[in-house]
C-alpha cells in the first residue's frame, strides 16, 4: 500500500479486499470571486469537538458508500488525540435540528489547510446543501487568515461521481494524481465498488 500509514495497514493473514483507485489532489491558493455562503433558512453550520464516538458514526455513515476507511482503522486514543488538536476543526451541518453533513478542516499543514473529510448524509443529498456545505468551508478557511498559502483537498475514483466537479467548480485546481491500492480489511463490513475493486 506504498506509504499508508502503520495503523492502517491489516494485520498478518487478515483478509482483505483491494481497491484501486486514482487519487486526485487539488488546491486553492487564493478565495473565489463571489458572496459568502448563505445556508437556507432552518440549516446551521456549527463547529463542534465531538467525542470518538459521534464521530465515528458521523464518519461511517456518510463514508460508508465512498469507501472511507482510514478512520475506521485509527485507534480510539489516536482519534481521540486528533479530534482535540488545535489544528483540526470539524463542523456540522444541520437541517431543522437534524445532522446533514460535516466538514473536517487541518492546519497542520500550514500555511496550507488541508480539507480532510466533507460529505452529506444520504437523504440530505441532492437538495443543494453540498455546494453550500463546500463553499461555507471555504470561507471557514479563507477568513480573516493571515500568512495562508491556500487550502488542499484531495478525493478519488471511489468517491461521488459529483466530488471533484464540485471541487472544481468551487475554485479548486488539480495538481496531481496518483495511483493508489489499498487493501482492507473485511472486518470493516464495508463494500469496494465493483468500479475500484481489484
Amino acid at each position: 500500500m506504498g506509504n499508508m500509514m502503520d495503523y492502517a495497514r491489516p494485520a498478518d493473514g487478515e483478509m482483505t479486499e483491494r481497491a484501486v483507485v486514482t487519487v486526485v489532489f487539488l488546491r486553492m491558493t487564493k478565495p473565489p470571486l463571489r458572496p459568502d455562503a448563505v445556508l437556507p433558512k432552518g440549516a446551521s453550520l456549527t463547529r463542534e469537538r465531538l467525542d470518538v464516538a459521534a464521530y465515528r458514526a458521523l464518519y461511517n455513515e456518510i463514508g460508508a458508500p465512498w469507501l472511507w476507511w482510514l478512520r475506521r482503522m485509527m485507534p480510539d486514543d489516536m482519534l481521540a488525540r486528533h479530534l482535540a488538536s488545535p489544528t483540526v476543526s470539524v463542523s456540522v451541518l444541520r437541517v431543522q435540528g437534524e445532522v446533514a453533513g460535516f466538514y473536517e478542516t487541518d492546519a497542520g499543514y500550514w500555511p496550507f489547510v488541508n480539507l480532510n473529510y466533507f460529505g452529506l448524509r444520504q437523504g440530505f443529498m441532492g437538495q443543494g446543501l453540498g455546494r453550500l456545505l463546500l463553499d461555507a468551508a471555504v470561507d471557514s478557511v479563507f477568513c480573516g487568515a493571515v500568512g495562508l498559502g491556500g487550502m488542499t483537498v484531495n478525493t478519488c475514483t471511489a468517491d461521488h461521481p459529483r466530488a471533484l466537479p464540485n471541487y472544481l467548480a468551487a475554485g479548486f485546481r488539480e495538481y496531481r494524481r496518483a495511483r493508489e491500492e489499498w487493501d482492507i480489511p473485511v472486518r470493516l463490513g464495508l463494500t469496494v465498488p465493483a468500479h475500484v475493486k481489484a
